[in-house]
């Protein structure tokens, strides 16, 4: 068992949070608890970066959940990037694939950001 690791940066386009090790039963309650802080306003998005997850079981995807509805909340959006192969194929198969957007990076994501438009 690999115990899960966050690490959490700010960007303009909003907040990344790195995910390292098996999202899991054990684990995911980390992810759900970490959502409220996280700094994120109308028209950011926020990224989840799973190239580190080694496993992901059905509270991990839970916990994905949880951070899409936290975002929608928020007026925002959500997307995740590096996701392994093994981890999406299961997304597949669950019918995720259309739920979440995906990129290749962070940097990826960010680029394909684009900021609100100041309201009129």
């Amino acid at each position: 068992m690999t115990q899960l690791a966050m690490r959490t940066r700010t960007t303009p386009a909003g907040p990344v949070v790195e995910l390292t090790g098996e999202l899991d039963y054990d684990s995911a309650s980390q992810v759900r608890e970490l959502l409220p802080g996280l700094a994120l306003q109308d028209g950011q998005q926020l990224v989840v970066d799973l190239a580190g997850v080694t496993f992901c079981d059905s509270s991990g995807i839970t916990a994905l959940l949880a951070a899409r509805n936290h975002a929608l909340a928020a007026r925002a959006g959500i997307a995740l990037v590096a996701v392994p192969g093994h981890i999406s194929r299961i997304f597949q198969m669950v019918g995720l694939d259309r739920v979440f957007r995906t990129h290749p990076t962070a940097a990826d994501a960010e680029a394909a950001w684009t900021p609100p438009s100041p309201r009129q």
